[in-house]
């Protein structure tokens, strides 16, 4: 199904730069809270995939990786069904250094 994010986000800017420290800090945070369900390369192939009713998506995709920033900060930061948001658990900083890191996924 869609996932409607509202426009706000979509047109956000991350505020966070893609450096090496930014890639650095993302990787670790998202082996730290995503990987376990969104896989180590984000195709959705994470140890606890199995166990969830709906698949978690490929980040790698193109229809994954056309989201703007903010649209992938709104979703981890708001969640959905299964997908935990994590707004009272990662800092807004960090959820961009993941944006960033997941930026790096791709075919």
């Amino acid at each position: 199904p869609q996932w409607d994010v509202p426009a706000k986000y979509v047109s956000m800017d991350n505020p966070v730069k893609a450096g090496q420290e930014s890639l650095k800090t993302g990787a670790m945070l998202y082996r730290k809270y995503c990987a376990s369900c969104h896989g180590k390369e984000g195709k959705g192939d994470g140890v606890k995939s199995r166990m969830l009713k709906t698949f978690s998506g490929d980040f790698s995709k193109a229809a994954y990786q056309e989201q703007t920033d903010g649209e992938m900060f709104y979703k981890t930061e708001v969640g959905r069904g299964e997908m935990p948001g994590y707004e009272n658990k990662l800092s807004d900083k960090d959820m961009w250094h993941i944006v960033n890191y997941m930026r790096t996924f791709d075919n």
